[in-house]
């Protein structure tokens, strides 16, 4: 599938800022479930300093804002080629072993419910069986409403609340899922919803790692395996690790952040 891409984030701040900084990973993957064709970052406001590909893989830039400005923008657009593996990214691995993705993070540490919604599924015999199987019974204890929830809820406090968006899926999936000894981690990235250019958000979910195939993804928020609607853009140990920005700043501004994004084929 080939999919055009334009994500727009914009900061503006009520006063000017002194410093800032930000983290931005907005810049496709290149892996076996899709291939970048083009790909552009443009900022207003202020400038891409450097870049690097961080311990998961990801494409990093760093934008200084310059000083002064109470508003930058940061455009990410492009084309990707995407192909429907049902879910199998595979024995794709980087600088990160294993293990690091068996270990709780503070956004991903289970708590007593989380291991009840995980009991027993870890020694199923069919494996992705049971982890499809754990997707639905997040998704019933957890139904997806917008507003209940923000960047900062842990995957514990959503099962508590009871509701929640992908961000809280994939969190509660990845503790779940780890708190059986297997690894997990969490996919930042793109859907293409059928019929609807405009979006609000970036997506997420999943990956657990599968004996004998290596990284799978489960959208538990969709209940499917990422296919060839879904780019990927980063990867991380929770939300925080594969967030599309990221920054610090200054001063005693306050910020204010919109997104436009458009994904079609």
């Amino acid at each position: 599938m080939r999919l055009q891409i334009r994500h727009t984030t914009t900061y503006r701040y009520d006063q000017p800022v002194d410093y800032a900084l930000q983290k931005v990973r907005l810049t496709p993957q290149r892996v076996t479930v899709q291939d970048v064709l083009d790909w552009r970052i443009e900022v207003t406001g202020g400038k891409s300093e450097t870049h690097y590909t961080d311990q998961y893989g990801n494409h990093v830039d760093l934008v200084n804002v310059d000083v002064g400005a109470t508003e930058v923008k940061i455009v990410a657009a492009g084309t990707v080629i995407t192909n429907n593996a049902t879910g199998v990214l595979g024995p794709v691995y980087g600088r990160a072993p294993l293990w690091h993705f068996r270990q709780p993070t503070l956004a991903t540490a289970p708590n007593d419910g989380i291991r009840d919604l995980a009991a027993g599924f870890g020694a199923q015999p069919d494996q992705i069986a049971a982890l499809h199987a754990l997707s639905d019974r997040i998704i019933n204890a957890v139904p997806y409403q917008v507003g209940v929830t923000n960047s900062h809820t842990v995957a514990s406090e959503a099962l508590e609340i009871g509701a929640g968006v992908c961000q809280d899926h994939a969190q509660i999936f990845i503790a779940a899922v780890r708190s059986e000894g297997i690894p997990a981690r969490y996919v930042s990235g793109y859907l293409m919803i059928n019929d609807q250019i405009e979006q609000e958000a970036t997506h997420a979910w999943a990956e657990a790692h599968v004996d004998g195939l290596g990284w799978v993804g489960f959208d538990v928020s969709n209940g499917v395996s990422s296919d060839e609607k879904y780019v990927r853009i980063a990867v991380g140990r929770d939300a925080r690790d594969a967030a599309p920005t990221e920054g610090m700043r200054l001063g005693n501004s306050t910020e204010q952040m919109i997104v436009s994004l458009q994904v079609q084929q």
